[in-house]
């Protein structure tokens, strides 16, 4: 089958280089240097910094999607993001929000994502992450977690948008708090 039909019919529209090695089944590493090239040039692959492509132009990519993909770990996002659409925070966010196994910040366009280190035994506990299919984003509840594990200071300007009981629960459940 023909590599620009196996890409264009995949549900993904973003891809790193060894997705594109594994869906193309390209071993030798010039090759894909070159193929890649090649499509950057037809213009089916649209580059967004070094070995990270997509398919349609960002503007028409979820940015939270852009950004777990961005992160290319297991993440979900969290904390700010999280808790400033679920009207807990107000002030605004100059970042997109996620966990993950490491600190990382990345830009892309006039986009921001951060991704804060959590320890494995917390970041794969699933309990209060919702999966959307392209990227996994934390409830409120967990959220706010995620947010006093890293900041038991923070401040919520809306502390009554999120249920206590569901609160301590997710605590205990997640963080043995």
């Amino acid at each position: 089958m023909d590599k620009t039909k196996i890409l264009l019919k995949q549900n993904k529209k973003l891809f790193h280089t060894n997705d594109l090695r594994l869906l193309w089944d390209i071993e030798n590493p010039a090759t894909l240097r070159r193929t890649i090239s090649r499509y950057i040039t037809k213009g089916i692959l649209l580059p967004i910094y070094r070995g990270f492509y997509s398919t349609v132009p960002l503007k028409e990519i979820d940015p939270l999607e852009l950004g777990s993909a961005a992160i290319h770990d297991y993440c979900y996002v969290s904390c700010e993001t999280v808790l400033s659409q679920g009207g807990v925070i107000f002030q605004s966010i100059a970042a997109y929000t996620f966990c993950s196994a490491k600190t990382k910040t990345i830009h892309i366009e006039d986009r921001t994502y951060k991704s804060r280190q959590l320890s494995d035994k917390y970041l794969y506990n699933s309990f209060g992450i919702i999966d959307k299919g392209n990227y996994k984003i934390a409830s409120a509840e967990r959220a706010m977690a995620d947010m006093l594990y890293f900041n038991q200071r923070y401040y919520f300007d809306a502390k009554d948008q999120i249920d206590n009981t569901k609160l301590k629960k997710f605590q205990k459940e997640v963080y043995g708090l």
